[in-house]
């Protein structure tokens, strides 16, 4: 869990700021994104270049942490459950995209108040703090502001676990059999 924490660090670095070019052309912030880009680089909010393009890492890393922690464990789980079902060593590549896919929506559904207190403050007009973001968010929206955009969110993850968690699935299989001297054998797509 620590090295896939860091990972999610490091994978930030990178993450965060095509998050913010990307949501302030969504949101006709700017007409787009290089525009937005341009906007940011030209300093012209007054909040530097740095903390215009890295505005809500800390955020985002607060909601991808918890959902590294809950997805992996999760998929990790039910991998071993369904693989003892069947009284196998591994799932199949098709059962390990399910698995990913039921974990990776899962981890994102618990994780939408996170992604919806992020996505507000990158797209706050203004640097804002998270206490003072959540108390608002409460204030004129409600608790239930917390869960908006959760059925996309999980659908979309979803689908992105079961491709990235199958498609793993797939290549380790195949490249286990490689190395195991089955190089002959025919490699499963």
């Amino acid at each position: 869990m620590i090295s896939a924490s860091l990972g999610e660090i490091a994978a930030c670095s990178i993450r965060v700021p095509a998050e913010v070019i990307k949501q302030r052309a969504q949101a006709s912030q700017h007409a787009s994104s290089l525009s937005a880009l341009r906007a940011i680089l030209a300093n012209t909010s007054g909040e530097g270049v740095f903390r215009g393009l890295y505005r809500g890492w800390s955020t985002t890393i607060m909601r991808e942490i918890p959902f590294t922690i809950i997805q992996f464990p999760l998929y990790e789980y039910l991998k071993s459950v369904r693989a003892k079902q069947q009284g196998l060593p591994e799932v199949a590549p098709i059962e390990g995209a399910i698995c990913g896919s039921f974990a990776g929506g899962v981890a994102a559904a618990l994780t939408t108040p996170l992604d919806v207190i992020k996505t507000r403050l990158m797209l706050h007009k203004t640097p804002i703090g998270v206490t003072t973001l959540v108390r608002n968010i409460i204030a004129e929206d409600g608790y239930k502001a917390f869960w908006k955009g959760i059925g996309p969110r999980t659908m979309w993850i979803s689908a992105g676990g079961a491709i990235f968690l199958g498609v793993y699935e797939l290549v380790k299989k195949n490249t286990l059999q490689l190395l195991e001297g089955n190089g002959s054998a025919k490699l499963e797509s």
